[in-house]
């Protein structure tokens, strides 16, 4: 069940499998974070992919998550795909690692601050090397790797008081996802940022991992290439995620053509 809030957004958001997509042109997401961002709000976002949807279906406590987020992006394909099938013909995919590219462009532009936090030291130096390359005025202000436990208080404490000091406007998040997601949405108002979480963009970004050619992302197979590339850590996750969701999207399909 969708809150209320939906509803009085400005923008249009679709049930995917009971889950909440915004149904919003990529450089119209970007817009309206880089908005948000300049202003200083406290704002959630979630890159959603299959993974995401099938994490809130089974757990009523992420899915409460998904509903409360202020944008739920949608990263992969066939989330895409069911927009458009759901009346969103013009939809395109706001991917994680396009949006990371997109918002330091126009964060260089309109100067606003960013701050990287989670990740591993090593990726986030080698980000910092690009991203000193690629968007030499972007302003950073900072970059904090966390530790892989449960913060204390104290700790917890002490982050909010460095990502509200330093002025950013955009953090983006890299915890893994349903961590990442779940650590945003109990910051929602206490950081005084747009948080998004963005885990898989940060080693692709570093250069860790290759991203999958267009062709490939075009045509719904970046799981097959990730798979190639990481099967140890992701073949479980794909073997209980997709044939669940491609059998929620076909009954939601069904029951919407029938009713």
């Amino acid at each position: 069940m969708m809150s209320s809030a939906w509803l009085d957004r400005g923008f249009c958001q679709k049930s995917v499998i009971g889950c909440p997509v915004t149904a919003l042109p990529f450089d119209h997401q970007i817009d309206l974070m880089v908005k948000w961002a300049k202003n200083r709000i406290s704002k959630t976002v979630c890159i959603a992919n299959v993974h995401m949807l099938i994490e809130a279906h089974r757990d009523p406590t992420f899915a409460s998550v998904l509903t409360s987020a202020d944008l739920v992006a949608p990263d992969g394909m066939p989330l895409v795909w069911m927009l458009r099938l759901l009346g969103q013909s013009e939809q395109d995919r706001v991917a994680g690692l396009d949006v990371l590219s997109a918002l330091c462009k126009q964060a260089s532009v309109e100067k606003v601050s960013v701050f990287f936090l989670g990740s591993h030291k090593i990726i986030l130096e080698k980000m910092k090397a690009r991203l000193g390359n690629e968007f030499p005025d972007l302003e950073i202000a900072g970059m904090e790797p966390l530790p892989f436990r449960p913060l204390t208080q104290q700790e917890d404490a002490e982050i909010i008081q460095k990502l509200n000091e330093s002025g950013a406007g955009v953090v983006f998040v890299s915890l893994g996802c349903p961590k990442q997601e779940l650590w945003i949405a109990e910051h929602k108002d206490k950081v005084h940022a747009v948080m998004i979480g963005l885990g898989g963009a940060f080693p692709v970004y570093a250069g860790l991992h290759k991203r999958a050619p267009k062709l490939i992302r075009q045509a719904g197979l970046e799981w097959l290439y990730r798979l190639l590339q990481e099967p140890t850590r992701l073949w479980k996750r794909y073997a209980t995620t997709i044939p669940v969701f491609v059998w929620l999207a076909f009954k939601q399909l069904m029951n919407d053509a029938t009713a």
